[in-house]
């Protein structure tokens, strides 16, 4: 799978470094990964997560925030609040060259600026917190011995993960005025938390309060024996497995079949006797399963639809496809489209508008429920498309069935 070199502009005007992990083909959905403190774009955990959602078609975007991996400026001039707008400038980049994310995740203490970004990303439909904290000022723990000489001096420079930062004022000021709670309360987009109970940097606690505080649709995934940081490869595709399938529920994580990728020839239809009544059929398409059977009255058991049901039901069926497809193209406001069938036998003498003018013929009446604030054009509209459903069409049209004995 290829990984794409990705730079834009950072909140300080500063180049910042990222790399976009893309699946073989045409990417199904877009997201935005932001780690966690310290850290950067090729941590095992972000490098590990993005790989595997690609290979699930989710292209990932992972970038390096200022003065971090490969990304200009200077760490110490950076704030919670600058790593938040970074994270949106990421978004409308990727927007502007690619497509805008749909799924948003985050670990550690990115997860929190993930939390805090998502408003701002209107495209984001799903948002992912791993091993997150509840209030970014949990991130002063890891230095919490140097704290009273950091306001003090107005910067020191502490020992993170065996590494020197400088820490400035201005980081653990900003840090204190985030309303976490409050942006995850008005976060309006599904929300997946992720952490282990075992988390010994980040404890689970956290997990409980951002759950708590997030509104419906909220789901919550144990990390069971998992360190703070994913480590272990098992943990971090186990992580990836599991957002790509909650994230199916919010965006189309899956590439839709275009006309030009389905087959040439449509999969076959075989029915069959099961001899269990004297009507009952099994019916078998690909994968599907279906009984068809005549109603009691018509000498079956009624253990299924009759022919004709079927009939109608696929008419039915192309008839909303058809209706939904343009009113999506369209962006129609129709929220549900109800199709009611009934087929019967008129003469066709009281078909004024019939070629045929003597014996019986068939009738179908097909009555649509439109639901929606459509307007009266619109409405009329979507009458005229469902008459052009490939299945009413067919119907409509001359068909000719080519009939043969085989062994």
């Amino acid at each position: 799978m290829p990984t794409e070199r990705f730079q834009f502009t950072g909140e300080g005007g500063h180049q910042l470094s990222g790399a976009l992990e893309l699946p073989d083909g045409e990417p199904a959905a877009f997201a935005l990964f932001a780690h966690c403190f310290t850290c950067g774009k090729d941590t095992l955990a972000a490098k590990r997560i993005a790989v595997a959602l690609a290979a699930k078609g989710i292209a990932v975007l992972r970038f390096d925030f200022t003065g971090l991996g490969s990304s200009e400026g200077d760490f110490a001039n950076s704030t919670f609040s600058s790593n938040v707008a970074d994270l949106v400038r990421a978004a409308d980049h990727l927007r502007n060259v690619r497509k805008a994310p749909s799924i948003l995740i985050g670990h550690s203490l990115g997860g929190a600026a993930i939390l805090a970004a998502a408003g701002q990303i209107p495209e984001a439909k799903a948002v992912v917190t791993i091993a997150a904290p509840s209030d970014p000022a949990h991130v002063t723990g890891l230095f919490s011995e140097h704290l009273d000489h950091i306001r003090t001096r107005g910067e020191v420079e502490v020992s993170l993960a065996g590494r020197p930062f400088r820490i400035k004022r201005e980081f653990l000021d900003d840090i204190v005025e985030q309303e976490l709670m409050k942006d995850i309360a008005g976060l309006h987009k599904a929300l997946l938390v992720m952490h282990s109970p075992v988390d010994d940097t980040v404890g689970i606690d956290n997990a409980t309060k951002i759950f708590v505080s997030a509104k419906h649709s909220k789901s919550f995934v144990s990390l069971d024996h998992a360190d703070h940081l994913l480590s272990k490869p098992a943990d971090a595709l186990y992580a990836a497995d599991v957002i790509a399938a909650w994230a199916s529920r919010y965006v189309e994580t899956a590439k839709p079949a275009k006309a030009m990728d389905l087959p040439e020839a449509p999969r076959q239809v075989v029915v069959q006797e099961t001899r269990k009544s004297k009507f009952n059929q099994i019916i078998s398409v690909g994968p599907h399963h279906l009984v068809a059977d005549e109603p009691v009255a018509a000498g079956g058991e009624d253990a299924g639809p009759g022919p004709y049901d079927f009939l109608l039901a696929g008419l039915g069926a192309c008839t909303s496809m058809t209706m939904r497809l343009y009113a999506d193209r369209k962006s129609l406001p129709l929220d549900r489209v109800t199709v009611t069938l009934k087929h019967s036998k008129i003469h066709a003498k009281d078909c004024a508008e019939c070629e045929t003018r003597e014996g019986m013929l068939d009738q179908i009446e097909r009555d649509i429920a439109m639901d929606g604030a459509l307007d009266a054009e619109q409405r009329k509209k979507l009458m005229e498309i469902a008459d052009k459903c490939p299945v009413h069409r067919t119907l409509s049209s001359e068909i000719r069935i080519v009939t043969k004995a085989v062994e």
